[in-house]
């Protein structure tokens, strides 16, 4: 990007110079918003269950019930440099413990990457996965 700021500056400097006139400056791209799509199944609450959208820009937007604190746990993971979307890997070994029948997929795109991922309930690591993932995912414990 630098490169490229340099190269465009010398163009505009060079044409002005040339009696072209000075080039319009060249727009900085913006990286485009967060944008998931969170559905819920099987939670057991009524208002958790759904398909909701979830956009995180300059400010949240959505029908997600909980956008503005999605958002800031999204930026809070963002920090910290870790994928909150990658599943457990298969050699892991997790507590069985079973969290509920709750189900959740989501799709969009998150830090530029895109993302599809599944998340559950059936062991204690889903259970940590999902619990990382609050309030983007509902609260579904008693």
């Amino acid at each position: 990007m630098l490169r490229r700021l340099v190269l465009a500056t010398l163009a505009t400097t060079a044409a002005g110079t040339a009696g072209f006139g000075p080039l319009p400056p060249l727009p900085l791209l913006s990286p485009p918003p967060e944008t998931l799509t969170v559905t819920v199944t099987k939670s057991g609450y009524p208002n958790a269950d759904g398909t909701f959208e979830l956009t995180c820009d300059d400010q949240a937007d959505g029908n997600h019930p909980a956008r503005e604190d999605a958002c800031e746990r999204l930026d809070q993971l963002a920090k910290e440099g870790g994928n909150p979307f990658k599943p457990v890997p298969a050699d892991q070994f997790c507590a069985q413990v079973y969290g509920g029948p709750a189900d959740a997929h989501i799709t969009g795109t998150w830090q530029g990457r895109t993302v599809d991922a599944r998340f559950s309930r059936a062991n204690g690591c889903e259970i940590d996965r999902w619990e990382n993932l609050e309030p983007v995912l509902p609260l579904v414990r008693g």
